[in-house]
């Protein structure tokens, strides 16, 4: 997910947001650990995916039911991502910054010790909170970090937190889980909340409100075609992806034949594709924004129903792992950009909306998934997620005419 308000091409330079800071002034660690913290929000948030069955099977529930472990935090973080910043008003953004990591180290910890799902589903809760709040404002700092020339590589370094999250915090928080036991990939989570909530403490300066979030401000955003073509495109990719991705361990078991030792590994190769995705989807949208997200769409329209016809092996299967890896690795990057490209004057508030659509999509895909899974088996959220791509590659049709997001 990256770069600001417009990106630049050699002969422009971005003009100096409001709390910008003189060159002198760049603070590239405060940059980094704002990255370390979105990864560990995101990966904490979609960490069960790679679980489902061992969770499940330790307090006996289906894995439909196990799913609501990313369905709940993907709900709150979507209310979350609005309101945090709204309730706290002028509230200094470090200090919330610093609130919500030590939230986030509180839930993990809740998670670890759950004696019944009933205990971990209130725990995941938190964990949503700490994820909308967190988020909505980490999309803004970017400008108030560094000069105005550095913005575009601060903002691609605290977005890629969020898409790193995404292709390999799960891979990685899986492989652990299976090594280890599930309760300590999520205790794992909660000292790495720590380390980061430190991070920040000795690097981030202090940050004072620099406008104001309003239910008038959000609404606005929305009068905006490229914003609400954004939006429709983000629900429809987050919704269809995570239908199927949080259900992708028992898809690679019962229809690739593949043994639940090699889940995490095979998790972790669609983790390095998806990096690969990313950066190549990061280079193709500073030229051809428009373009670039179509292409994402359009592939994992294709990927996602293409494995039921063709991932009945285990070769199979892993093939169509990586090539869904590499569409999905974009989707972050490039979503992002189109966002900040719509809405160059609001770039907090259309940051904070995409982050509650986005969330929002997550956890009702997950919670979506499993009613199909436990009703329809594994086949139905595979062609749900290819069915909600394609709908999205047609909704960005719509931008094409929209001369700054070519």
């Amino acid at each position: 997910m990256a770069t600001v308000e417009q990106t630049p091409t050699p002969a422009q330079t971005p003009t100096p947001a409001e709390g910008a800071v003189p060159a002198r002034a760049d603070r590239w660690p405060a940059v980094v650990a704002v990255a370390l913290g979105t990864f560990l929000l995101v990966t904490a948030e979609q960490l069960p995916i790679g679980l489902l069955t061992s969770v499940g099977s330790a307090l006996s529930v289906s894995e439909g039911t196990a799913g609501l472990m990313v369905t709940v935090p993907g709900l709150v973080a979507a209310f979350s991502a609005p309101l945090v910043p709204m309730l706290v008003g002028s509230l200094d953004r470090r200090a919330l910054l610093l609130g919500l990591m030590a939230l986030m180290a509180g839930a993990n910890v809740g998670t670890a010790l759950a004696s019944d799902f009933t205990v971990l589903v209130a725990s995941r809760v938190l964990v949503g909170v700490a994820i909308g709040g967190f988020w909505a404002i980490a999309g803004g700092l970017a400008v108030r970090l560094v000069a105005p020339q550095n913005v575009p590589r601060a903002t691609a370094i605290v977005f890629g937190g969020v898409g790193a999250a995404s292709v390999l915090g799960v891979p990685l928080g899986t492989l652990l889980g299976e090594l280890t036991g599930w309760r300590i990939a999520f205790a794992s989570m909660s000292v790495l909340a720590l380390v980061t909530l430190v991070a920040l403490l000795v690097v981030l300066p202090g940050l004072a409100a620099s406008q104001a979030i309003r239910p008038r401000l959000l609404v606005e955003q929305l009068r905006n075609p490229g914003v609400r073509i954004g939006i429709l495109a983000t629900t429809l990719l987050a919704f269809g992806h995570f239908s199927a991705y949080t259900f992708v361990s028992p898809a690679l078991q019962r229809l690739s034949g593949i043994d639940q030792r090699y889940v995490g590994p095979l998790l972790f190769g669609f983790g390095i594709a998806g990096m690969a995705g990313n950066f190549a989807a990061g280079s193709a949208l500073s030229r051809r924004v428009y373009r670039s997200v179509l292409t994402i769409a359009v592939a994992l329209a294709v990927a996602m129903p293409l494995f039921l016809l063709l991932g009945r092996t285990g070769i199979g299967g892993t093939l169509l792992l990586i090539l869904w890896g590499l569409a999905y690795g974009g989707v972050s990057v490039a979503l992002q950009t189109w966002m900040i490209k719509a809405a160059p004057d609001a770039v907090e508030a259309a940051s904070a909306l995409w982050a509650a659509v986005f969330n929002l999509s997550i956890g009702l895909g997950a919670l979506v998934g499993g009613v199909v899974v436990d009703t329809l088996e594994l086949q139905g959220v595979l062609w749900l997620g290819g069915a909600c791509a394609l709908v999205a590659a047609l909704v960005i049709r719509g931008g094409r005419s929209l001369k700054h997001l070519r």
